[in-house]
C-alpha cells in the first residue's frame, strides 16, 4: 500500500468560515470513504490518515476551494453549475461523496445539517441573483 500522510488539522488558505466547513465536510467523508474502501484506520492517537490517493484527491480539493470564485456565498458543490474540478477528479469525489454521505449523518451529525442547510442557502442566492439579471 502506498505511504500515508497526516490530514493537516486547518485548511490552508481558507479564511472564510463558509468554506473552511466545506473543507472539514469533504475530509470527513474522505477518511469514511478511505476507512471503508482503502482499509486505512485510525491511529491511536485519534488523528486520522488517508492513503496517498485520498490525500492526493483531498488536497485537490482544498486547492479548488481555496479559488472558488463564489466565496462566502458558494453553493454546495453537488448544486453548482460551473463544477471547478477536472472531470476525472470530479467523478471520484462523486463516488466518495455518494457513498460517505449516508455515513455522514451518523458519525458527523452537526456537521451533515449545517451541509444541508447550505445546500439551500447557494440555491437561494442564486436564485436571487438570477432575477436581478433578469
Amino acid at each position: 500500500m502506498a505511504a500515508e500522510s497526516k490530514i493537516r488539522d486547518e485548511p490552508p488558505h481558507l479564511t472564510i468560515k463558509r468554506l473552511a466547513r466545506d473543507w472539514h465536510a469533504v475530509g470527513a467523508m474522505m477518511r469514511i470513504y478511505c476507512r471503508n474502501y482503502h482499509g486505512v484506520r485510525h491511529e491511536v492517537s485519534g488523528k486520522a490518515e488517508l492513503c496517498a490517493e485520498c490525500r492526493d484527491l483531498l488536497d485537490y480539493a482544498g486547492e479548488r476551494l481555496d479559488q472558488c470564485p463564489y466565496g462566502a456565498g458558494k453553493p454546495t458543490c453537488g448544486k453548482c453549475h460551473g463544477h471547478c474540478f477536472e472531470p476525472a477528479r470530479l467523478e471520484q469525489m462523486k463516488r466518495v461523496m455518494c457513498y460517505a454521505g449516508s455515513f455522514m449523518l451518523l458519525e458527523h451529525p452537526i456537521m451533515f445539517l449545517l451541509h444541508w442547510m447550505d445546500s439551500f442557502r447557494g440555491n437561494r442566492k442564486r436564485a436571487v441573483r438570477a432575477k436581478v439579471e433578469l
